[in-house]
């Protein structure tokens, strides 16, 4: 018995022992990063022999170092993406010239009308002429592909490919060369990130074909040239256009079905530098990082030290504080907002009471006439059935009903045609605390339509009254105008920022529920593989479509201003914001005025952008400061800026040093009672000009200005201010407590009432 005991030990260490050594031998994904000029870098007459050399150090000599190469980056950072057992990791660590490694992380993805709603339109004496739709400026997306035959990628009219593009159209699978054109100047996709990780197992097209709809969407929502009679089976017809539809498009395809690698990302931001684009979209993040460790964060500074705008979402994760992703002060964070154009779809219950949903299903449809059905909600004992998962709802029970199905767990559309596949012939999708009055809508595969979470309490309170209940869907068309808007779209992630409370974030919001852009021919409108319909247009909901929005607006800036910085650009975005909505009333956030850490400097309004007055514009090197004043090492800096700085050196230069960042966020901790901050503003309106400024204090805060009038002589002059905010609230120590406040600064042309250059100021107090 003993001896067959350590036959059983033996195998188990066995066991064990292999375990750990595959593990050992298992190979993951790692993004190196080198110091620019690194001492062992002259050796080699490329960057990538440089590269490889790290490879061929740290590898079994027999190993081709090459065939563990994913990329190779020069622009966006100086380094490569590699595949490293544990043990080879933790060799590389140690050679000289490396500077920091980071394993590759996944992040997420996250119109007919909108244009109108933010006050653009063909009329002359409008902001798309002033800034020619755009033209001349390349809007760089980052995304799922695109599909190039959509009407909205048409280049009739166009103007010819800018001389500066250096990018190509990369052939693959259904794609080549001749799939580009004079709007869609260039197209590539980046796998080895992805391949890596996660290989292929659903089938999608290894090109820069979309096979997913999101990246068409955003890339016509950017700069989408008009298309006629657009509409999703009849619901929102009208004109189609992008922000800017005379810029032209290049796409990165660096999405999949599973996801975003970082190491894709940052080989499509190291390429796109090179390749020429003005503008860089990206609607995709994850959580917040610190900035040495967000590789879009450093992509992004690379992109700005070339002059090229970088828009990203600001994630999808509210309404939870501190959920804003891509945060970096360089980098343009968009929330996202509501328009005024609803889809109503009634609710009628067997006891006459009606309920507010909306929905795109087909109004041509002979379904959607409205039939009386018995309704069913299947929430005893069983989750699953109560979300209408796959092969949860029995047959017996549904067929022939019309089944409620709570949001949550999978997607919306899938939901109906779970309801679909078990027999069930209409669906009320019902919003669950979580999600409130928050009402995306989609083109479902069967009737169906969204209610809010009170009428879902009422809808359910009817249900469990009597023995059978009755209702029926009243599809009501497209209604604009009827509705207060925009508001902050409940999912659209909110501040502060948690890695960096000192700037302001998101910066601003702008369209992104319910928006209608191009699709894909090879999908139906809801993007299930069940779904053969086929559509031009489809809608989609997210900060996601609330980038482009501004990615857009940014080219027409960039074209009307050439020569203006992506500060300058993110300065006349945020300083021209609106903070009411179309009634003249304050932007909501539900049933509550919006803060700043909901909505940043409020919705945007391009018209007002292209002629802001005045413009907080930021060096580089300003850049370089603030992360010194935030306390990141020497390291930590060089990881984001490729700059080997001494923060002692520069803070003594720069005593007081505040960001020139076109918001204030204040903070008061450790007893500290007054702070000064340092702004300093560009006259890029007319000559001899004079501004006065208004502010309204945050609540228990005294603010001083000084001077209270800046007078410019000249067109791209810069005159400083300093405000002091002192506060008259005392916090006690020790009661772990946060407060807030908010208010605004504003300065005012003395003759041209237009120019309003208004900042949001956000204070904070925090006691240990």
């Amino acid at each position: 018995m003993e001896s067959k005991s350590k036959i059983q030990l033996f195998f188990l260490n066995l066991f064990i022992f292999t375990l750990t050594l595959i593990n050992a031998q298992t190979l993951g994904t790692y993004i190196v990063q080198l110091h620019p000029h690194g001492t062992t870098s002259s050796a080699f007459t490329s960057k990538l022999k440089w590269h490889l050399s790290f490879i061929q150090q740290t590898i079994s000599s027999d190993e081709d170092p090459s065939s563990r190469l994913l990329y190779s980056y020069r622009s966006a950072m100086d380094g490569f993406a590699v595949q490293l057992t544990e043990s080879e990791l933790e060799y590389l660590k140690n050679l000289p010239d490396v500077i920091s490694i980071r394993p590759d992380r996944m992040l997420q993805i996250q119109t007919t009308y909108s244009y109108k709603f933010l006050g653009l339109n063909p009329a002359r004496e409008n902001g798309w002429y002033q800034s020619g739709f755009g033209r001349g400026t390349i809007i760089g997306v980052l995304d799922t592909g695109v599909w190039p035959e959509s009407p909205s990628f048409n280049d009739q009219g166009m103007p010819p490919v800018p001389k500066k593009w250096k990018g190509i159209c990369q052939a693959g699978k259904a794609f080549n060369s001749s799939n580009c054109n004079r709007k869609l100047i260039g197209a590539r996709y980046f796998t080895k990130g992805h391949s890596s990780v996660s290989p292929f197992r659903i089938p999608e097209y290894l090109s820069p074909r979309d096979s997913s709809g999101h990246g068409t969407h955003t890339s016509s929502t950017a700069g989408g040239v008009p298309v006629p009679l657009a509409s999703v089976f009849g619901y929102a017809s009208g004109v189609a256009r992008g922000m800017a539809p005379g810029a032209h498009i290049a796409v990165y395809k660096v999405c999949w079905f599973s996801g975003c690698y970082n190491s894709d990302i940052m080989a499509a931001m190291d390429v796109a530098i090179r390749d020429g684009v003005d503008i860089l979209s990206l609607s995709l993040g994850g959580f917040s990082a610190p900035l040495y460790d967000d590789s879009i964060a450093i992509g992004s500074f690379r992109a700005m030290e070339h002059g090229i705008s970088v828009i990203c979402a600001a994630g999808n994760n509210g309404p939870t504080a501190m959920s804003v992703a891509n945060e970096a002060p360089w980098i343009a964070t968009i929330g996202a907002s509501t328009l005024d154009r609803k889809f109503p779809a009634i609710v009628r219950m067997g006891n006459g009471q009606m309920l507010y949903g909306e929905s795109m299903y087909p109004l041509s449809h002979p379904m959607s006439n409205g039939k009386e059905l018995e309704l069913v909600y299947l929430s005893e004992g069983d989750t699953e059935s109560q979300f209408c998962l796959r092969g949860s709802l029995p047959r017996d029970k549904v067929e022939g009903k019309m089944v409620v199905c709570d949001r949550g767990v999978n997607g919306r559309a899938e939901k109906g045609q779970v309801v679909k596949e078990a027999g069930g012939v209409a669906m009320i999708l019902t919003n669950t605390e979580i999600n409130l009055g928050e009402d995306s809508v989609d083109v479902h595969v069967l009737p169906a339509t969204l209610i809010g979470f009170d009428e879902a309490v009422t809808l359910k309170d009817y249900i469990n009254s009597t023995r059978r209940p009755l209702g029926r869907i009243e599809f009501g068309g497209t209604v604009i105008g009827k509705f207060r808007a925009p508001a902050v779209a409940r999912f659209s992630a909110r501040g502060p920022s948690y890695t960096n409370p000192s700037i302001l974030k998101p910066d601003v919001i702008a369209p992104g529920v319910n928006i209608i852009a191009a699709w894909p021919q090879n999908l139906g409108p809801t993007g299930l593989p069940e779904d053969s319909r086929r559509v031009n247009f489809s809608v989609m909901s997210g900060t996601s479509m609330a980038c482009p929005h501004v990615s857009g607006i940014a080219a027409l800036i960039h074209s009307a201003h050439p020569s203006w910085s992506p500060a300058a650009i993110k300065s006349a975005i945020m300083t021209t914001a609106e903070v009411t909505d179309h009634t003249g009333r304050p932007i909501l956030d539900e049933d509550q005025p919006a803060g700043v850490f909901d909505m940043g400097a409020g919705h945007v309004n391009p018209q007002r952008a292209l002629n802001p007055g005045l413009v907080y514009d930021i060096r580089p090197d300003d850049y370089i400061i603030h992360l010194c004043s935030l306390g990141y090492t020497r390291s930590e800096i060089f990881s984001i800026t490729h700059r080997n700085v001494s923060c002692n050196a520069l803070m003594k230069m720069n005593r007081g040093f505040s960001l020139n960042y076109p918001s204030f966020s204040v903070i008061f901790k450790d007893g500290v009672r007054r702070k000064m901050f340092s702004r300093r503003l560009t006259n890029v309106g007319s000559a001899n000009s004079i501004y006065s400024v208004e502010v309204m204090a945050p609540e228990g805060v005294k603010v001083i200005v000084k001077p209270k009038r800046l007078v410019f002589k000249h067109v791209n002059q810069s005159l400083s201010y300093r405000v002091w905010f002192i506060s008259r609230k005392r916090v006690k120590k020790g009661d772990g407590l946060v407060a807030y406040a908010e208010g605004n600064l504003t300065w005012v042309h003395s003759q041209n009432g237009s120019y309003r250059v208004r900042s949001p100021v956000a204070v904070t107090w925090k006691s240990k």
